[in-house]
């Protein structure tokens, strides 16, 4: 049999025969509010670039010093050659801003969770996932030489069940989202650190969509619980609220100086290059002088959800354990049907609003959705734009 054989997608066929593939559209200008994609003006509505940052004069300036200082990349792996002491100041003042010990930075978030979960799950060990995981946690599952072990999203009777399964002399890692990229969910933290307890177990809270969203100053998940001291690992990327490339790992001194010098997606690539790393540190400095973003951001999202509903638009409320309702800056639109998803969202695109439509694997069978994701630096002028069209698309 010829190995190549099976590199023939139906689906993908259809789509394209039909008009309606949605990836790989070419953008001609920075990543804003608005724009230039494939020639037309389009409001972004598909980014996770939460607070903004990526055109912020300051992040931008402190790329281009980095650029002329540093040059282009530090040719090899932070193990070796590749430490620069702007890597150090970028981990030290993320664990600070963290409330953590200590920071390990990785090239990209996806290699994060990579390094992370393959060093701490070995051989004997368990690691214990929500089924709604990002992709990059089930990889790390896999690259470990543990036993993953998969709960019912945010339903913390089965991850109970899960737990009693589990033999009392394995190690065990619960790893959950913070934030659930595409439902906008909130992880039920506090019943997680409370099973943890009971059953001896660490946690991990995967934070990519927690920064900058969540918290105290969008310090993410676990401060907004109050729960910083009980998990043990918080994880997060540099690409979506620090505007830049790369990711991270906040822990105790002694996980940390452990995956250091046992990961090996850490100890076999080459590191952050400069601009990147000064781009992020720049960007975590204008999130802690400005917590306002947040409160922006939090509050664009609010509206925006109300727009919707008043519009007729449904959609689903991001579910959160608290009594007090969060409004994360992910609001899914439910299409459930794969062309219904693929030809919406062409039809918003073609009328001047880019979103994400999302399908399986990443979304259960009949439950595709719209994906709309929001900055800080949108205007309600520009939103209220946006759901003219959306009302004009959605709403027959």
């Amino acid at each position: 049999m010829d190995i190549f054989e099976k590199m023939e997608i139906p689906l993908l066929n259809k789509v394209r025969e039909a008009g309606v593939y949605p990836y790989f559209h070419e953008l001609q200008s920075r990543q804003d509010t608005t724009v230039i994609m494939e020639g037309k003006r389009r409001i972004m509505l598909g980014s996770n670039n939460y607070l903004g940052l990526t055109t912020n004069e300051r992040v931008v300036e402190a790329g281009i010093k980095a650029l002329e200082k540093y040059g282009t990349g530090c040719s090899g792996s932070r193990f070796l050659n590749g430490t620069l002491d702007m890597h150090i100041q970028l981990e030290h003042d993320l664990a600070e801003f963290l409330g953590k010990e200590d920071c390990v930075t990785f090239s990209t978030g996806f290699q994060s969770n990579l390094g992370i979960i393959s060093a701490v799950v070995g051989r004997h060990d368990y690691v214990v996932c929500d089924r709604e995981n990002h992709a990059s946690i089930y990889d790390g599952c896999k690259l470990s030489y543990g036993k993953m072990v998969r709960y019912t999203h945010n339903d913390m009777d089965d991850l109970r069940s899960k737990l009693e399964a589990i033999p009392q002399s394995a190690g065990i890692l619960i790893v959950t989202d913070g934030v659930f990229s595409m439902g906008g969910d909130i992880a039920d933290l506090p019943a997680i650190v409370k099973l943890a307890r009971e059953f001896g177990a660490r946690v991990m809270v995967d934070d990519a969509h927690g920064l900058g969203v969540l918290g105290n100053g969008g310090r993410g998940t676990a401060d907004y619980f109050g729960l910083t001291d009980e998990v043990d690992i918080i994880m997060g990327t540099f690409s979506k609220s620090l505007a830049s490339l790369g990711g991270y790992m906040a822990t105790s001194h002694r996980v940390a100086d452990y995956v250091r010098h046992t990961s090996r997606p850490f100890i076999f690539s080459a590191s952050i290059p400069p601009a990147c790393c000064a781009a992020a540190l720049e960007a975590l400095h204008v999130l802690r002088e400005t917590p306002e973003l947040v409160t922006r951001l939090n509050d664009l999202a609010l509206y925006m959800r109300e727009g919707f509903k008043k519009r007729g638009i449904p959609i689903r409320e991001s579910k959160t354990p608290l009594p007090t309702p969060c409004s994360t800056p992910i609001i899914p639109i439910y299409t459930y049907e794969e062309f219904a998803t693929l030809a919406k969202a062409k039809e918003l695109y073609d009328n001047g609003v880019y979103v994400n439509n999302v399908l399986p694997p990443a979304t259960p069978e009949n439950e595709c959705l719209l994906r709309t994701s929001y900055m800080a630096t949108h205007t309600k002028e520009l939103l209220e734009e946006a759901l003219d069209i959306f009302e004009k698309v959605l709403v027959k």
